[in-house]
Parts: structure tokens; C-alpha cells; sequence
């Protein structure tokens, strides 16, 4: 195991000495929580699909295919659809807004009236999504060092809390760049093949397992469809990806760099069922289907191989738990607590020094409450859910209505991110957090809200109205432009 333990050291280290290089380069508060809006097509693609493919979508995903066969690719691939759907139809108008959060684009939609409500939620949405990404360190570690759960989750939380501290988005996009990488290395060029043919091949796959692993819907239709209501619209208006969407350097990288995240997101989702699949034949009777990923990766791959593979896992996890730490920071400190304290975005006499430190304390404060949170919770599957279903139930209406109905008001807004938020939440005590329901009430309960709301209030003023066309078209005020952190040489 020496080096297996060296690749993942050295990969470790990097991801370190990123932090730190992306750190002089973070001068202003634009460069350290969008990398100064400015990304390129190969940079984006890269970190977009680094930060919808984290450890749900490795481990998880690989878990799907032992436990269903292919279909269980369905899970990361209605992710990849909604990503599709959010570059074709969406990425361009977003990245044309300039700001920083989906509360800020409630704002200027709908006259600055539903910012810390739907704040919170995106709040509780990111934090939630940052803790499922920090868990999965424990079982990643534990494969390698024996290491104790705990333990884990603070060693590998640290080195996340510790780069993106540092550099903020631009070290997160530099570490992410080199995790799509070895992702790809690892995942699809290695494991992939070595697991199939250790398998056998396919023909022997198919003799081994019943049909039912090929079919692929055997998962079940409303499986499908609950995945496609939680992650392809959770996709649409997460604000871990908008926060990359914001990254664009122009609008056809927002739009042609998404797609080509998107449709790697679709050969990845197949990738991980048919590892699980071949799982399946070389240990049909594995206590969990989430020990699938490590089991074949710790007993089937060669030295040297197994680290760089076990890195590759890592890299899935931590560049989702970096996207969504910087995406929980973010909206703590833009929409919660700068609206709380009565400050105003920008105000005459904070400089760029002061906006840097500002966030960069905030994803300290918030890394040290998401590696806290991650040692209590246990459940990966219950705490994602429970991200999930707010995000959609709460936000999805008010968000798609505002791009889409111009006769969407604030108080619809208000009322439709109320209800559906209350709504989830009570339907999971009831139901359960697993069951199908919250989300499929709660997005309807939402929309009637909204609509209703809208319709008995006054349409939004035609000012505010032209304010935000004028946005959307790329027309709006530019964005301030912040003294660097030192004086240029």
C-alpha cells in the first residue's frame, strides 16, 4: 500500500498548494467568488462537471448499478439533463445578470422582496449538500488508512476548508480543473475496463445476473421520475451551479462549455452502472450496495492503480464539498447576514480587501459548522434528500416563474417559497424523509401559491420589469470594479 499511500499524499499536497497559488490571484471580491467572471470553454466544462459529479454521483452511482443493474445510471443521468437543460435554455441569460446569488436575482426580478427568506433555504440547501459530500470522506479513508469516521471527515474537511479559505473560486476552479482529471483517469479509463473485464465481459455479465440488470428501466418509472423532479430541476437552480454559471468568461462559454459538462455527465452516470453491474457478478453478496465502489476498487485493482483510482473518488467528493462550501458562504454572507445587519452590497468605503476577508471568513466559519454537522449526521441518502426536496419544493417556482412569467409578482414569490419550503418540511415528518410525496406536493402546493398570489396582487412595477430585461440582455450597470488586495507593481 506505500504507494498507493504516496499517490493519494501527493495528490492531497497539490490540492494545498492550489489553495495557495489561487490565493494571490484573489484580489477582489469578483475574483474570489466568481474567478473574476472570466473562465474559458475547456476550464468551465472542466470545473462545471467536476461540481455536479461528487461522491453521490461515484460511490452512489456505482451502488445504483450493483443494486439495479444499468438503470441505475438514472440517478446522475437525469443530473446530466439538467444540466443540459440549464446551459441550452438558461446559462446565457444567468451569466448576463453579474451577481453573485439566486436571492440577488430574485431581488432584481421581483423588486428586492424575497431575499432572506429564499436565502435561508439556499442556505440549508448548500449546507446540507456540503455535509453529504464531507460524510463520504469517511468511507474513502477508511478503505485506505483504517482511519476511525471521525477522524476522516475532520482530515479530509480540513484540506477543503483550508484551499478554499485561501483562493476562494479561483482555487476552487484550479483544484477542481485537476480533479476532473483524475476523475476521468481514474473512473472512466481505469476502473471502467479493469472492472468489466475482471468481470468476465459483458457476455459473462449477462449469463451471471438476471435480465432484469439490462433493462434499462428496471429501477422503476417513479424512481425515474422522482429523480428527474429532484436533480434535473435541482440543476436548474442550485446556487452551488450558478455560482459557476456566474465563472463564464462570455455567454456562449456558459452555454457550449455546460453542454459539453452535461454530456459528460451522461457517459459518467453510464460508466458507474456498469461498474456496479460487474460489482454485482464478482461479489453478489456484499452488505451494502455502497460498498461496491470500494470493495472492487480495494481488491481488484494493482498497486499504484488502486491510489490513483481512490484519488479519483476523492477528487469527486471534494470538488462537490468545495462548490458547495463556497456556495453555503456565499449566501450566508450576501443574503443573510449583510441584509440582517442593514449593509448594503458594495457600500462606499469597503474595499477589496475588506470583501475578500469578509467571505473568506464566512467559509471558514461555515467549513468548520459542515465538518461538525458531518461527524453527527450518519445518513448520506437522508440528509441529500432533505437538501434536495427544499431546494426544489421551496425555490424551483419562484425562480422558473420569474424567468418565465412576466406576471409574477414578489408577493407570489414570497408566498410560493413559503408554502412549498413549510410544506416539504411538514410532509417529511409525515411521510418520511425518503418517501416521494414532500417533493411531489410541496412542488405543487408551491406552484398554486405562486400563481394565485401573482394573479390577486398588483403586476410588478413596469420599472423594475425594465430593469431586469435590460439585465438579462446584458445592458445593466457593469459591475463595480474593486481596488486589488495590493498596490500593482
Amino acid at each position: 500500500m506505500a504507494v498507493d499511500y504516496t499517490v493519494i499524499v501527493v495528490y492531497l499536497a497539490g490540492m494545498l498548494a492550489m489553495g495557495w497559488w489561487g490565493m494571490r490571484r484573489a484580489k477582489s471580491k469578483s475574483d474570489f467568488l466568481v474567478a473574476g467572471r472570466r473562465l474559458g470553454p475547456v476550464m468551465y466544462s472542466g470545473t462545471m462537471a467536476a461540481i455536479v459529479l461528487g461522491g453521490a454521483s461515484t460511490i452512489g452511482g456505482v451502488g445504483l448499478g450493483y443494486q439495479y443493474g444499468l438503470s441505475g445510471a438514472w440517478m446522475v443521468f437525469t443530473i446530466g439533463l439538467g444540466l443540459l437543460a440549464l446551459s441550452v435554455f438558461f446559462s446565457a441569460r444567468i451569466a448576463r445578470l453579474k451577481v453573485y446569488t439566486v436571492s440577488e436575482m430574485l431581488d432584481l426580478r421581483y423588486g428586492g422582496q424575497a431575499g432572506v427568506i429564499s436565502g435561508v433555504v439556499m442556505w440549508a440547501y448548500t449546507l446540507m449538500l456540503a455535509v453529504t459530500s464531507t460524510i463520504a470522506y469517511a468511507t474513502i479513508f477508511d478503505v485506505l488508512f483504517d482511519m476511525n469516521r471521525a477522524l476522516a471527515i475532520v482530515l479530509g474537511g480540513s484540506i477543503v476548508v483550508a484551499y478554499s479559505t485561501l483562493g476562494g473560486m479561483w482555487s476552487i476552479t484550479l483544484t477542481d480543473m485537476v480533479q476532473f482529471v483524475v476523475k476521468t483517469i481514474g473512473v472512466l479509463l481505469l476502473l471502467l475496463p479493469i472492472a468489466v473485464v475482471k468481470a468476465g465481459g459483458f457476455g459473462e455479465m449477462k449469463a451471471k445476473l438476471p435480465t432484469g440488470y439490462f433493462d434499462p428501466l428496471g429501477i422503476g418509472g417513479e424512481t425515474i421520475f422522482t429523480y428527474v423532479l429532484i436533480y434535473t430541476f435541482g440543476m436548474l437552480i442550485g446556487q452551488d451551479i450558478w455560482q459557476r454559471v456566474f465563472t463564464a468568461g462570455s455567454d456562449r462559454t456558459a452555454k457550449w462549455g455546460g453542454t459539453v459538462a452535461g454530456t459528460y455527465c451522461l457517459v459518467y452516470a453510464l460508466a458507474g452502472a456498469v461498474i456496479g453491474t460487474a460489482a454485482k457478478v464478482l461479489y453478489p453478496n456484499l452488505g451494502s450496495p455502497d460498498d461496491a465502489f470500494a470493495t472492487i476498487v480495494k481488491d481488484e485493482l494493482p498497486v499504484g492503480v488502486r491510489g490513483l483510482v481512490l484519488a479519483a473518488a476523492l477528487a469527486a467528493v471534494m470538488s462537490t464539498s468545495s462548490g458547495a462550501l463556497i456556495a453555503c458562504a456565499t449566501v450566508a454572507n450576501n443574503d443573510i447576514w449583510s441584509r440582517l445587519r442593514g449593509a448594503v452590497k458594495g457600500r462606499e468605503g469597503e474595499d477589496a480587501h475588506d470583501e475578500v476577508r469578509g467571505n473568506r471568513a464566512f467559509i471558514l466559519v461555515m467549513g468548520v459548522a459542515v465538518i461538525g454537522t458531518a461527524i453527527v449526521l450518519n445518513n448520506v441518502v437522508e440528509a441529500l434528500t432533505v437538501a434536495y426536496n427544499l431546494l426544489v419544493g421551496g425555490l424551483l417556482v419562484p425562480i422558473l416563474g420569474g424567468l418565465l412569467w412576466k406576471r409574477g409578482t414578489a408577493q407570489g414569490a414570497l408566498a410560493s417559497v413559503i408554502v412549498g419550503g413549510l410544506a416539504v418540511v411538514g410532509l417529511m415528518a409525515t411521510y418520511g424523509i425518503l418517501a416521494n410525496e414532500p417533493v411531489y406536493y410541496g412542488l405543487l402546493l408551491s406552484l398554486a401559491a405562486y400563481v394565485t398570489v401573482s394573479l390577486a396582487t398588483p403586476a410588478t412595477d413596469a420599472a423594475v420589469l425594465a430593469a431586469w430585461r435590460d439585465r438579462l440582455a446584458g445592458r445593466g450597470a457593469p459591475e463595480r470594479v474593486s481596488e486589488p488586495m495590493v498596490a500593482p507593481r
